[in-house]
């Protein structure tokens, strides 16, 4: 179900935006060759705490029998890992493209947002990857009004990266957000213009393109959580909680 966010909540939404926007100061500092991404949670782990909120991904649990609840703060993936990488020994190394996914709970209510951070110097490739994706991310959001329809936001989004010769990841999408991590509705990056959902005022949701390099097919390593490209190709992943009012938008986490 839907939820219109009263006056209140909204404001307790954005006091736990800009926790987040926070730790992306944070952390795209201490990014750097050699570090693990094991170090790189435990720093975000703590800031998060410190700033008197919850790391959300920390045991959250999809309710699959068989998949384990996740194990760590954030979600930290790199090159042609997707999504939903699991903190460890691997070290990050000059080249790497890393993708840091965080979502944390500040007085009951989330927020969620994404980024992706070169490491050290990375290709040219690499590069456009990241400039596209996080545009693609801006296009959507454009569409965000009252009285537009939910489909205008992924065609926007899809049509942009198709325009940059990139792909969109189809099996994964944004969502509704507020005292729960994962609302309805599913936002998707694909999809035709003036279809869906009305959006309407108060409604609060997390956009966030998954652009590949190559081919969009992806697939899941055998720890059950991490999403990688079939072809190897890099993946970039940008996100943003966002409002939507009644003369268009707000982006809750940042800019």
């Amino acid at each position: 179900m839907v939820t219109i966010k009263s006056k209140r909540e909204i404001e307790y939404m954005k006091e736990a935006c800009k926790v987040v926007a926070k730790m992306y100061e944070k952390l795209k500092e201490e990014i750097r060759p050699g570090m693990t991404t094991w170090e790189l949670d435990q720093i975000a782990e703590k800031t998060i705490r410190s700033l008197g909120a919850i790391p959300a991904e920390k045991g959250y649990d999809v309710g699959i029998r068989g998949i384990p609840p996740y194990p760590a703060s954030i979600c930290i993936s790199i090159n042609d890992e997707v999504v939903h990488g699991i903190p460890g020994k691997r070290k990050l190394k000059n080249g790497d493209i890393v993708k840091l996914d965080i979502s944390m709970i500040y007085k009951g209510y989330h927020s969620d947002s994404a980024a992706t951070y070169p490491v050290g110097h990375i290709s040219k490739e690499k590069e456009y990857l990241i400039e596209h994706t996080k545009k693609s991310l801006y296009e959507g959001i454009k569409q965000v009004k009252e009285g537009a329809k939910l489909g205008d936001i992924g065609h926007a989004i899809e049509q942009y990266a198709h325009e940059h010769h990139l792909s969109v990841v189809k099996e994964l999408c944004g969502h509704g957000i507020g005292n729960e991590l994962h609302e309805d509705p599913d936002v998707l990056n694909y999809g035709k213009a003036h279809t869906g959902m009305t959006l309407k005022a108060g409604m609060t949701i997390a956009i966030e393109p998954m652009l590949n390099y190559g081919e969009r097919y992806v697939y899941m390593l055998d720890d059950d959580w991490t999403i990688c490209t079939e072809d190897g190709s890099p993946s970039a992943h940008f996100e943003h909680t966002v409002l939507v009012t009644k003369d268009g938008y707000e982006i809750l986490t940042g800019e």
